[in-house]
């Protein structure tokens, strides 16, 4: 039998169309930053916390857009399938904050959405869904 977690994500371009993306302690695979849901919580209230608690930065309703509703295998528990709620946030946030690790984030770092090379191990629901639906949105690699 195969468990699903529901997950709130976002992905942050910056100038240079590189995304954000985070490693929580005690991990090896990057992820993007989210969380999942408190009870009653909407998905882009989700986010909204988890980017604070994360990341150290307010965001705002206005700053999100939706980019879709992604599934992949769970990155770090067996037999389960991650569903996430993921949002493109406006890159005019980095013109308030600078994104910093905290909370559970151990490591901050920018992928350029060019990159094939496998220069970090990336999570299967960024690496299978999300950064395909990204590069296609954004036209790169669909030479």
């Amino acid at each position: 039998m195969t468990d699903r977690i529901h997950v709130v994500a976002g992905c942050l371009l910056d100038a240079d169309r590189r995304l954000l993306i985070v490693r929580k302690h005690a991990t090896d695979v990057f992820m993007l930053p989210g969380g999942k849901p408190e009870s009653g919580e909407t998905p882009m209230a989700t986010l909204l916390r988890e980017w604070q608690e994360e990341l150290g930065g307010e965001l705002a309703e206005p700053h999100l857009v939706l980019l879709g509703r992604f599934s992949a295998p769970a990155a770090h528990e067996p037999d389960t399938v991650v569903d996430a709620d993921v949002f493109e946030i406006d890159h005019a946030i980095l013109d308030l904050m600078t994104p910093v690790a905290g909370g559970e984030i151990e490591a901050v770092d920018w992928l350029a959405l060019d990159d094939t090379d496998a220069s970090h191990q990336l999570a299967p629901l960024l690496r299978d869904a999300i950064l395909p639906a990204l590069r296609e949105r954004h036209d790169i690699g669909s030479d």
